[in-house]
């Protein structure tokens, strides 16, 4: 071969190489969300599921779109959707714990209850089999220093949409709200994230302080937390009381709002605060309910 034909087929290949990345940069580029809040479901391919607890299973959704990201903001949620042999609808609500921006898919992780028609449907689902979704539902717009200090009150699942937050926030370098949270279980082995939350807290150890409380200890001989109920006493020690500066964020089972903050009425209505922080003075513009 000549030290021409190789000087050309370089030029060749480079010019291809070339075409081949900036091709590549403007699919990226020109990926629309898969999620647009336009009220339209979306059939998504399950990638993989990967067992948590003995309850509890991470599923891994793929967008048609490699590119693509969710489509989601903090803190938003997606609506599930699927639909029975007698042709009903079961819809059902999740936060995905993935990054926002993350491309190609989104994660769920999800809590099976004996009797929930949506859980043992996703539990049920085998890898390419589908589900749909829509979505993003905007439940509390995000900005960065919005306020000095926020406590997160946290159990079960719940963790998920908190966890959301308490991602966004921490790797933001811009954003230094300081980041309280107080996590009940059943038992350490049911704390679901642990791993993440005890790195985020090891890596921002001024911003970011995590608290967990366990119904009972068993299943687990190491755990660095309290065994009991959570009480006023406990959030009383966290929170610094109501302050235009600071804010308090609650998601969990209807126990935990019971004894917190009080039950949301519905999507649109807070509800009232009661039980422990409206002991503490807290009232429904200082306390956010998912």
């Amino acid at each position: 071969m000549s030290s021409r034909t190789s000087r050309i087929l370089v030029s060749l290949a480079a010019v291809a190489g070339s075409y081949y990345l900036y091709s590549a940069y403007a699919a990226a580029a020109n990926a629309k969300p898969v999620l647009a809040g336009d009220g339209k479901w979306i059939d998504l391919k399950l990638k993989t599921v990967r067992d948590v607890t003995h309850n509890v299973k991470l599923f891994t959704f793929e967008f048609p779109d490699k590119n693509s990201t969710s489509g989601l903001v903090v803190a938003s949620a997606i609506l599930a959707k699927f639909v029975t042999e007698k042709g009903s609808n079961v819809v059902r609500p999740y936060t995905p714990i993935s990054d926002i921006e993350q491309k190609g898919t989104f994660d769920l992780l999800i809590k099976r209850y004996e009797n929930g028609k949506m859980t043992n449907h996703i539990f049920n689902l085998k890898p390419s089999e589908t589900l749909s979704f829509k979505g993003p539902i905007l439940k509390w717009k995000w900005e960065p220093n919005q306020f000095e200090e926020i406590t997160l009150i946290g159990g079960g699942s719940g963790i998920t949409p908190l966890y959301q937050l308490i991602h966004q926030v921490l790797k933001n370098k811009d954003d230094k709200t300081k980041v309280n949270l107080l996590y009940g279980n059943q038992t350490p082995d049911d704390i679901l994230l642990k791993a993440e939350l005890d790195t985020l807290a090891h890596s921002h150890p001024e911003q970011f302080n995590v608290q967990y409380f366990v119904d009972k200890k068993v299943g687990s001989e190491e755990f660095n937390g309290k065994v009991g109920y959570l009480t006023k006493d406990d959030v009383k020690a966290v929170v610094k009381g109501p302050s235009p500066t600071t804010h308090v964020f609650v998601c969990g089972p209807p126990g935990l709002y019971q004894a917190v903050s009080g039950k949301k009425n519905s999507p649109s209505d807070q509800g009232e605060v009661s039980g422990i922080l409206a002991e503490l003075g807290y009232d429904k513009t200082q306390v956010f309910k998912f």
